[in-house]
């Protein structure tokens, strides 16, 4: 078994997701306001526990993965953000990368936790996968995270459709 990191910022604690985050996680996964450019159907409860299995198991097989977003003032988990490998079914692909991904709870929007993470998931990955390729998928109408993947120094190199959606394939230099 692999020991998940925590990663500690000035307001954040990115760690590993327990089995306990369920209610969190099922709260924030059925916020319309949270799926509208990721997928844009709430998660149930089940899709919830899958999710965070996912999360968990990630880390076990492909030594990186998601990490609960915790706010520190309050205890709150307040999001997640990390990379995964999917092997989305997507032209052209991005298999064999670690793909970024972030999402909060609506209260946690516009306070600059997801640059906080982002900054130090980044750096979390050119410690610990030098040379891996880092890409991301966006909304096309998700302006918010599009800008916040370019301060981050995603460029964008494709246009596809994922799941019904149309999304934009964001690449940067590698960890």
């Amino acid at each position: 078994m692999i020991d998940i990191p925590e990663i500690e910022t000035d307001r954040l604690l990115l760690r590993g997701f327990q089995p306990g985050d369920l209610d969190a996680m099922t709260d924030m996964w059925a916020m319309p306001e949270v799926v509208r450019f990721i997928g844009g159907v709430p998660l149930t409860r089940e899709q919830s526990w899958i999710r965070l299995m996912r999360h968990i198991g990630m880390w076990h097989i492909m030594g990186f993965g998601f990490w609960a977003i915790i706010e520190k003032g309050t205890g709150a988990l307040v999001g997640e953000a990390g990379f995964h490998e999917m092997r989305r079914a997507l032209t052209p692909s991005i298999e064999n990368t670690m793909e970024a991904g972030w999402g909060l709870v609506p209260d946690a929007q516009g306070r600059g936790y997801a640059n906080e993470a982002l900054i130090a998931m980044l750096s979390w990955a050119a410690q610990n996968h030098r040379g891996k390729p880092i890409t991301c998928i966006i909304d096309k109408d998700n302006e918010a995270s599009i800008r916040l993947a370019q301060k981050h120094g995603f460029r964008e190199f494709a246009m596809t459709k994922y799941a019904g959606a149309d999304i934009k394939l964001f690449q940067r230099a590698t960890a």
